[in-house]
């Protein structure tokens, strides 16, 4: 016959903890967490962690080492591929770049010719002065830089600075041995500046935001988002054609300026030594204008009387 068999373990069967042994397993676990703070270990204690780390190191790198291969073996051959196409985008594009390197050249013989042509006179511009930035005089105010050049390297007020990239502002205080900077997103900047595609003009005005406002373009400007803007000349400020950024539309329908130095941390700057144009009323070799020829009195002949007839009778 079958028997029945009640489905409950016996009582002898239950493993039973008992609970002295937890109670000083948890004093033991508190113990350990305790001394195994830094501010609370003991030097004794730290010093054997460190010895036992040194002697155990070696064994844990050689373990390690196989297990560390086995998992890079697929990024390794991921990133060779990967490398490989930047390879061949690089050629591709290093062989562009060696094309447009021929026709600017051939642009820069031919604009050297008609200078030599016309007898075009341009800004003087000099050799430019390397300098890093030193620290960022930044805040809610002001937007400005330190750099670390000054009179000693031939830094004077006014000089336009430049990163890898493009302009991000001009020379505003000149000490002997370092300069500030004022960036063009400061609420102070105005340059005029124009679009390298139609040449549409405008005045760039910093608004202590990291896209400054396009300003003065006319009511239906020649400008398309995404244009080239650069330094137009036209203030006598800067020269010409130095790059600034690119044009875009804000969420108003505001022009403004998304500007190429941006790209890179502004660290590593080229100051360009720029000399203005000066007016004729402060060029001390100037000639007299036509409007002094005007104003000067003119010159009379001195009268002869004529001679009498002396052989003629009274």
């Amino acid at each position: 016959m079958a028997t029945y068999r009640s489905g409950r373990r016996r009582d002898d069967d239950i493993v039973r903890f008992p609970l002295v042994l937890f109670l000083v397993s948890l004093g033991l676990a508190a113990g350990a967490l305790y001394v195994d703070r830094p501010a609370e270990r003991p030097e004794t204690l730290s010093q054997f962690r460190a010895d036992a780390t040194n002697a155990l190191l070696p064994i844990f790198e050689f373990i390690d080492a196989p297990v560390r291969g086995i998992e890079n073996v697929g990024p390794w051959w991921k990133r060779q591929f990967e490398l490989a196409e930047e390879n061949r985008a690089l050629q591709v594009e290093n062989a562009e770049l060696r094309a447009w390197r021929d026709v600017a050249r051939s642009l820069q013989e031919t604009n050297a010719r008609y200078r030599d042509a016309l007898n075009l006179q341009g800004p003087t511009v000099g050799q430019r002065i390397t300098a890093w930035s030193v620290a960022d005089q930044s805040s809610d105010f002001v937007r400005s830089r330190l750099i670390g050049a000054g009179r000693a390297d031939g830094v004077a007020t006014g000089y336009p600075v430049v990163n890898v990239y493009g302009l991000i502002g001009r020379t505003v205080e000149v000490g002997q041995d370092s300069s500030r900077v004022l960036m063009l997103t400061d609420f102070n900047s105005r340059i005029s500046v124009m679009a390298d595609r139609s040449n549409a003009r405008g005045l760039l005005v910093g608004d202590n935001s990291e896209f400054p406002r396009l300003e003065y373009v006319g009511r239906d400007p020649d400008l398309r988002d995404g244009d080239r803007i650069v330094t137009s000349g036209d203030d006598n400020v800067m020269p010409r054609g130095l790059p600034v950024g690119r044009a875009r539309v804000d969420r108003d329908g505001r022009w403004r300026v998304e500007l190429f130095s941006r790209a890179a941390p502004v660290d590593l700057v080229w100051i360009w030594p720029f000399e203005p144009v000066l007016p004729p009323e402060a060029d001390p070799a100037r000639v007299a204008s036509p409007t002094d020829a005007a104003t000067s009195p003119p010159q009379t002949q001195p009268q002869t009387e004529p001679e009498s007839d002396d052989g003629g009778e009274g």
